[in-house]
């Protein structure tokens, strides 16, 4: 039996004014009242997170900024380093995203740069991986899988141990925002593969204790099946969470019927 929190994380991405973050947190901050053995998390644009901050209050809700650069400080026009994501009170950041792999050209060696700088500032990054239409349909996943995870990950590989807090995340490209999902049984295969690899790179208890998220057009309609899958421990969820009405029943996932 896994001792694993599951997780579900909702990505606001390039969405809401103050006034409406304000709102969608305080919705969800109300709706978890008494919610015992999920972790609820979200990642508001950059200008929001104070704002989220005031609004979350006392409730346990953690925040994230949705990326970061790697260098502390520095010229670096229109990016924000991890001290400041901490600062604005983040705990967490979204790391290499598959938006921000295709539209911005991020490499894995720049996410693992990223991912190395996040935990020397004590934020736990929530390192995405995943392959597109093409690469699945050319039974390219698993390899392509590998390939993110030793290169976005090199940098703790090189030193032969990960931080049993740090997250990942498994999201196919072709399921983002297209309506398409993973089946459960899809998602598990490369779950458990992730797992695996955990286990051969970093031993029995980093690979037992890190969770492993999906994110691929998660709705209220799908996630109690996706999390009754044995090494899925959450999802990152785009659309859906911008709305209470369909964010707070995956979070309460464990009563759907």
């Amino acid at each position: 039996m896994t001792s694993r929190i599951p997780m579900i994380a909702g990505n606001w991405k390039m969405n809401l004014t103050l006034r409406e973050a304000a709102q969608l947190v305080k919705a969800v901050a109300d709706g978890i009242q008494g919610l015992d053995g999920v972790d609820v998390l979200v990642a508001p644009p950059f200008t929001a997170l104070t704002t989220v901050k005031e609004a979350i209050g006392s409730s346990p809700i953690f925040l994230a900024g949705q990326n970061m650069h790697w260098e502390e400080q520095g010229a670096f026009t229109g990016e924000v380093s991890a001290a400041m994501l901490a600062d604005a009170g983040c705990t967490h950041v979204i790391l290499g995203h598959s938006e921000r792999r295709t539209l911005f050209g991020e490499s894995d060696e720049l996410i693992n740069r990223k991912a190395a700088a996040a935990v020397k500032k004590g934020l736990l990054p929530i390192v995405c991986i995943g392959e597109t239409l093409e690469e699945r349909e050319k039974d390219l996943t698993v390899s392509v899988i590998e390939r993110q995870l030793g290169l976005s990950l090199r940098n703790f590989r090189e030193e032969k141990k990960i931080p049993a807090t740090l997250i990942l995340a498994y999201e196919p490209v072709w399921a983002i925002g297209t309506g398409r999902t993973a089946t459960p049984e899809q998602a598990q295969e490369v779950h458990q593969f992730v797992r695996q690899w955990l286990r051969d790179h970093f031993g029995k208890q980093p690979a037992e204790s890190i969770r492993i998220l999906y994110g691929g057009s998660v709705k209220p309609d799908n996630v109690k099946e996706l999390m009754s899958k044995p090494d899925i421990d959450g999802a990152l969820v785009g659309g859906a969470s911008l709305k209470p009405e369909s964010f707070l029943p995956m979070v309460r996932f464990k009563n759907i019927q």
